[in-house]
């Protein structure tokens, strides 16, 4: 592709100053923000967006567009003024209202609040691992449905990251496998300004770079001087020639750029210019306009509508082509595009769960959750999954599982070795990009190196599935190192995060489908290592397992004298309880409740029925820290849990330890009833 731009005008420096002198005005304007990268990456942005990025402002959810995300999401000003510059529907008076009360335009850029952003990115490191997502996707994606002489999946993922993204744990393990994967349509720009918030990195960052990249087998194309657009526009054609790696362009820049005093200062990161300053820029880039004043020739030379609804049609007639060629393989690829379920997804769906609770098996349900991905994976395509090296563990694959690797990218399934946080942001990218439903597993303590990255899964919104397994003391033997104890209650407190611990073989296979079709954020499936009985339920509780909590079983037809609470592998336990509290005469109700945000999500009428107020007496189980219980049980309730780390021993002899036995849960409930209040 010629580097010579096909817009009315050709000064490209002028181009590129726009963004400069936008970004300045508005983070003056708003007397906080981060104007120093969006100045120093102007060139290289417009190289990228006027010559090579395939998009359409008319329609930023056109599926077979490039992706683009900045890693270094607090220079959200960057993106912000080559949206609002190239037609996107991003006013003036938005860039003017950045980083305030509901503008389009937050500090950082957030996926659902401006069109054409295609992540929500700040925590550094993470946009990468998020762009490493989308490329997977693409690449299965074109394997799956591209057919000779109809590429209807063909486009790059693009990503711009500095010197923060790249000390980041998360950038060496993301990329580390993206070398691996062979993600030939990557391409990275690295912002080299040496610059960070303290000062030159040279004090704390002197890795090299480009060697660094190399060992992980990418192409990479090193010392480009990123305010040439002749070197820019050279680099990029360079790595878009090579199919088989992913390409890091590190770019030589100037962090504030056109700032005369500030330019090339950690100063120009994170704060306004001043006035003074601003003006002086403005004199040192020729830049004659007034604040949030572009004139209409750079307008004109940014513009990408017309371009952009060319791209999309051009498309759509490959598409009609296609459709007609291969009206299947086209109904199957639209469907994915749109987000839909198959058509007969609920009936398929709610057989498997009638056929495995009349089986009623006594399993793990780790098993129990490799069995609802046997039952329902033949039914879903789209599904993508893996696990952090924990495969036989986390029992995340299924019979129809297929390694992705380089040479074979028409799979399913993707080793990510032990890299759960990246693992976590690739489910994420995996999700944004569309086509795929993503799912990855690991132990739920190392829910903790991920944790960053589960929590911006539950704000972007990305339907990313977490699979965790090993969920409490009853592990056994690996001790306190690996038994999660606040975990449980840590990821139910992230807003939007929806989590389901099930206690047998039928509430795995729900809350596998409630994740599947939970389409407006992440889910986190929570699984034991130990076997655990399947409950007997009539058909009227299988349906209400869908509701987060139901009654599983009644003492008796009247009002209880206490109601028992629990969930996962301590569901068992309060049914033993149960038994032993009517042999003394103390009637009990035992809710399961599997996913207290869906419970707490019901008509006031069905948790009334439930957990009836008139009952006051409640007793919750669960193997894991008892503050958060407390809103079911009240403050004259009982939690039987723990607070305090666990003992390595096999698992039946720490559940016994810590007291989760029918015998200490019946006890506790007796106690209850005769005296009041207790906590264990």
């Amino acid at each position: 592709m010629s580097a010579t731009p096909e817009h009315a005008i050709s000064n490209r420096r002028e181009l590129a100053n726009a963004i400069r002198a936008l970004s300045m005005d508005a983070v003056q304007k708003a007397k906080n923000g981060h104007p120093g990268m969006p100045m120093g990456m102007a060139d290289l942005a417009q190289v990228l967006w006027s010559d090579y990025l395939r998009h359409n402002p008319g329609n930023p959810q056109w599926f077979n567009r490039d992706r683009f995300v900045i890693s270094n999401g607090h220079g959200s000003m960057l993106l912000y003024s080559l949206l609002h510059l190239s037609g996107y529907d991003l006013s003036m008076d938005e860039i003017k209202n950045l980083r305030q009360l509901h503008s389009k335009t937050p500090g950082h850029p957030e996926y659902g609040i401006t069109p054409g952003i295609e992540t929500t990115t700040g925590p550094l490191g993470q946009g990468i691992a998020n762009a490493v997502g989308m490329a997977i996707a693409e690449r299965a994606m074109a394997s799956r449905f591209n057919r000779e002489g109809h590429e209807v999946i063909d486009h790059f993922t693009y990503v711009f990251a500095g010197d923060g993204c790249l000390m980041e744990g998360i950038s060496h393990e993301a990329c580390s496998l993206a070398g691996t994967l062979g993600l030939g349509k990557l391409i990275m720009f690295y912002d080299d300004n040496g610059i960070s918030i303290d000062g030159k990195v040279e004090g704390w960052f002197t890795d090299d770079t480009p060697k660094r990249f190399e060992a992980y087998g990418w192409h990479v194309i090193a010392n480009v001087d990123g305010h040439s657009a002749d070197a820019v526009g050279k680099a990029i054609a360079e790595a878009r020639s090579v199919h088989a790696k992913p390409s890091l362009i590190c770019c030589k820049t100037v962090i504030g750029y056109g700032a005369p005093k500030l330019a090339g200062t950690h100063t120009a990161h994170g704060a306004a210019l001043g006035e003074e300053e601003i003006t002086a820029a403005r004199d040192y880039l020729g830049w004659k306009h007034p604040p949030f004043v572009i004139p209409p020739e750079i307008y004109a030379g940014w513009d990408a509508k017309t371009k952009g609804a060319e791209n999309e049609q051009q498309w759509n007639t490959k598409m009609a082509a296609y459709r007609q060629q291969y009206p299947d393989l086209a109904a199957e690829l639209e469907r994915r595009i749109n987000g839909d379920l198959p058509a007969d997804w609920d009936e398929k769906s709610q057989a498997f769960i009638r056929d495995v609770a009349a089986k009623g098996e006594t399993m793990a349900t780790r098993k129990a959750s490799q069995a609802a991905l046997n039952g329902y994976g033949p039914l879903l395509p789209e599904l993508i999954g893996g696990s952090a090296d924990l495969t036989g563990s986390n029992n995340t694959n299924w019979s129809d599982s297929q390694a992705i690797s380089a040479t074979e990218p028409d799979g399913n399934y993707i080793y990510f070795g032990v890299r759960e946080f990246a693992m976590s942001a690739i489910l994420n990218g995996l999700a944004r990009h569309g086509g795929f439903i993503p799912y990855g597993g690991t132990f739920l303590v190392f829910s903790d190196y991920a944790r960053s990255a589960v929590r911006m899964s539950a704000l972007i919104p990305a339907h990313s599935i977490f699979v965790y397994t090993h969920d409490s003391i009853g592990l056994g033997e690996d001790g306190p190192t690996h038994q999660p104890i606040e975990h449980l209650a840590s990821l139910r407190m992230i807003p939007n995060m929806v989590l389901w611990r099930p206690c047998d073989i039928v509430e795995s296979a729900v809350a596998w489908k409630a994740a599947i079709e939970r389409s407006d954020g992440p889910s986190s499936l929570i699984f034991t290592r130990q076997g655990l009985a399947c409950q007997p339920r009539d058909d009227k509780a299988i349906s209400d397992i869908a509701r987060g909590g139901y009654v599983l079983s009644e003492s008796d037809g009247a009002t209880p004298d206490a109601i028992i609470i629990a969930t996962g592998s301590e569901v068992g336990v309060a049914m033993e309880a149960q038994k032993l509290l009517g042999d003394k005469g103390i009637s009990t109700r035992v809710v399961s409740m599997p996913c207290t945000q869906v419970f707490d999500s019901q008509s006031a009428d069905y948790r009334e029925a439930v957990l009836p107020s008139a009952v006051s007496k409640r007793v919750a189980v669960e193997a894991g820290v008892t503050d958060y219980w407390l809103k079911y049980v009240g403050l004259n309730g009982a939690v039987v849990g723990i607070n305090r780390f666990g003992e390595s021993a096999p698992g039946d002899t720490v559940m016994e330890h810590f007291g989760f036995t029918g015998a200490n849960v019946a006890k506790t409930t007796t106690e209850l009833v005769a005296r009041g209040s207790k906590t264990t």
